[in-house]
């Protein structure tokens, strides 16, 4: 499964879309991840300050969270370079996706970025600030030598290049039956599997980042893992095990092949802060600046009884689940559609909505989000 042609958040802005389904968890991480960029723009314009500053994002995605953060760069950048006695340097973004990305919305909103910026800080911005999207996977190279001082990514890093191929292997009994991702109950065959290509993924990824960054330029990098060595931890994938579950129960009404199920594996990994240390010193590029990790709520931002809305023909469920479920639609769909195909996806999300009540039941369901810095060695 090649993530390049079938991962891409719900674009628009409808009620399955990214935009309308991420805004709020994804500022709750930003905000573990804002100590992290301060510092490294500080760092930036103490040691390599010039005229103009190269900046990506990469897995922007769409929506309004996308220019949030650049804005935030922006402000940093004019406040410090302010206290230094810095003119504000010209700026230049480079927003980065897949090419089903919804780059449309992005352009869309440039316009009123713009405004907004000029109305805080003066007619000029417009000459310092220069926007532009790159499609293509960050998996290798994007962007000229030593362009970059700053590259930022979020919530993108879990995602694999691809599912393992070990996976993919015919047999006469699948290696991760009824699963479709590392589970309790799978072979270590699988977990090594995933770790494997996670491990050429990440090398692939700094290495190719490496040569568009300057020396002394800095990476701020957060993404879901694990702070358990198990890789089949709850707080790692459950999220997977519960589709599972609900794609399962599809299976005895005949809407499902059991087939389709056994030969679907997620292209993503949670790593664990241990995997991912390792891997950063032993592809050598980097020095590690810090390496935390921050436990997110499922429904992190969302008051417990705001109702959240999914209709099952004339069915209706308000929970905690049906939010849980929207945003998890909002960024899986499309890679279970072109699996199990169109006509499931609804009633999917309703069964998995009912799976993740039960668990809030019994749990307090986290992420667990890994936010890494690091900087370019040099020469």
């Amino acid at each position: 499964m090649d993530t390049l042609q079938i991962l891409r958040m719900n674009g628009g802005e409808g009620e399955t879309s990214y935009a309308k389904n991420s805004v709020v968890q994804q500022r709750k991480i930003m905000s573990y991840e804002s100590p992290s960029i301060e510092e490294a723009v500080t760092d930036i314009l103490c040691k390599n300050f010039s005229e103009t500053m190269g900046m990506a994002d990469l897995g922007c995605s769409s929506g309004p969270n996308t220019l949030t953060l650049v804005s935030e760069v922006i402000d940093m950048v004019n406040s410090k370079s302010q206290k230094m006695g810095f003119s504000l340097p010209e700026i230049r973004v480079s927003l980065n996706d897949l090419p089903g990305n919804d780059f449309n919305d992005i352009f869309v909103s440039l316009p009123t970025f713009y405004q907004k910026q000029e109305e805080e800080k003066g007619k000029g911005f417009r000459n310092n600030c220069f926007i532009s999207c790159v499609a293509g996977s960050f998996y290798g190279r994007l962007f000229p030598k030593k362009s970059l001082h700053l590259v930022h990514s979020s919530s993108s890093l879990h995602w694999l290049s691809r599912a393992p191929p070990r996976l993919a292997v015919d047999a006469a009994v699948p290696l991760n039956k009824g699963k479709i991702y590392i589970s309790k109950t799978s072979p270590s065959s699988v977990s090594k599997a995933y770790l494997s290509q996670f491990r050429e993924d990440l090398s692939l990824f700094l290495k190719s980042r490496s040569e568009e960054m300057v020396p002394g330029g800095r990476m701020v990098l957060s993404f879901l893992g694990r702070t358990s060595a198990d890789p089949a931890t709850e707080h790692g994938g459950h999220q997977w095990e519960l589709l599972a579950k609900a794609l399962t129960s599809m299976v005895s009404e005949g809407r499902v092949l059991e087939e389709k199920i056994d030969s679907f594996n997620a292209p993503y990994y949670a790593p664990s802060l241990e995997e991912v240390r390792n891997e950063v010193e032993e592809e050598g590029s980097f020095v590690i600046n810090s390496l935390k990790a921050f436990e997110v709520e499922w429904d992190a931002g969302f008051q417990t009884d705001s109702a959240c809305e999914i209709q099952e023909n004339k069915r209706k469920i308000s929970s905690r689940g049906g939010r849980v479920a929207k945003t998890i639609r909002a960024v899986v769909e499309s890679m279970l559609e072109s699996q199990f195909g169109r006509d499931i996806i609804d009633d999917l999300f309703v069964k998995y909505a009912e799976l993740v009540d039960d668990y809030f039941s019994r749990a307090t369901p986290i992420y667990i989000n890994l936010v890494l810095s690091v900087t370019r060695k040099g020469p």
